[in-house]
């Protein structure tokens, strides 16, 4: 096997996974399950796929309280993230007022093709009981 057959099949592996997770998760927690599974992938292609999928606008990079990244495969509607401090549960939500304040200040300061993030921490029903 080629270094890029082998290379293919560990990128498939990470993204097959990151279909079955449904909350953020770390590199290295996504390695540590990868390795559950007995596949043969190294941290460092994680990182690598996981960057090349965010590239591609694949998953989403969200940064935990501790600045830490946080991995996770969205839709592609643009969306927000409420997730628990605790154990990273993630609610995909929209937020229209949000976009009109950004649009809105955008204009106000002479902005234009304005991006932006946010992430809402707390901790989830779970988590609180």
């Amino acid at each position: 096997m080629t270094g890029a057959a082998r290379n293919t099949r560990q990128r498939y592996e990470v993204l097959a996974l990151l279909d079955e997770v449904a909350d953020f998760r770390t590199p290295q927690q996504l390695h540590a399950l990868l390795l559950q599974r007995g596949a043969q992938v190294g941290l460092t292609t994680v990182y690598r796929t996981l960057q090349l999928l965010h590239d591609a606008g694949e998953v989403d990079v969200a940064r935990g309280p501790d600045g830490e990244q946080l991995f996770r495969r969205c839709g592609r509607v643009h969306h927000h993230h409420l997730v628990c401090r605790l154990c990273n549960a993630t609610v995909e939500v929209r937020g229209p007022a949000v976009e009109r304040w950004t649009e809105r200040i955008a204009a106000e300061h002479g902005f234009i093709d304005v991006g932006h993030t946010l992430e809402i921490f707390g901790t989830c029903a779970r988590c609180r009981d």
